[in-house]
């Protein structure tokens, strides 16, 4: 058997060895999920939900190794820095912060990330996409500030 040949079965068994590591594609429930406008729920249903909440939608791809780790590992840095699926579960400090990271990701087009937007065009946020999560986190973020403390 030829070097080349060699290194060929080498490279398909590797290719088929790594398929056998597990990755979890879990979607917890949703302990306290966040309750939105309608208009703002489709834009977080197209464009945010499926790395910022338990409502992921697993392409083919999260089942081949190794892009299935990449896609396991932004899914859990998404859920971890915000999840749609806990909002009711942050307190009011942190639910304002969240609020002011959305307005600023979006404004600045930093989210949904471009790699992701690349694989799933239809999340792309469309300029009245941006303007709606913009003007709800900050009616949010006012109305956060002008109820009474408790």
């Amino acid at each position: 058997m030829s070097g080349r040949r060699k290194a060929l079965l080498v490279a398909v068994l590797l290719v088929l060895g790594i398929q056998l590591v597990p990755v979890s594609r879990e979607n917890p429930p949703a302990v306290a999920p966040i309750s939105v406008p309608d208009d703002v729920q489709v834009v977080l249903e197209n464009s945010c939900n499926d790395c910022h909440s338990n409502l992921t939608v697993w392409p083919w791809y999260s089942r081949v190794a190794p892009v299935s780790w990449l896609v396991y590992r932004d899914v859990k840095e998404g859920r971890d820095e915000l999840n749609f699926s806990e909002w009711g579960e942050y307190s009011d400090r942190r639910r304002s912060r969240k609020l002011e990271e959305i307005e600023e990701k979006v404004a600045d087009k930093e989210m949904p990330l471009k790699l992701y937007v690349r694989l799933h065009p239809g999340a792309a946020l469309s300029v009245a996409d941006a303007e709606t999560l913009i003007e709800w986190s900050r009616v949010e973020r006012q109305a956060m500030e002008e109820a009474p403390a408790e």
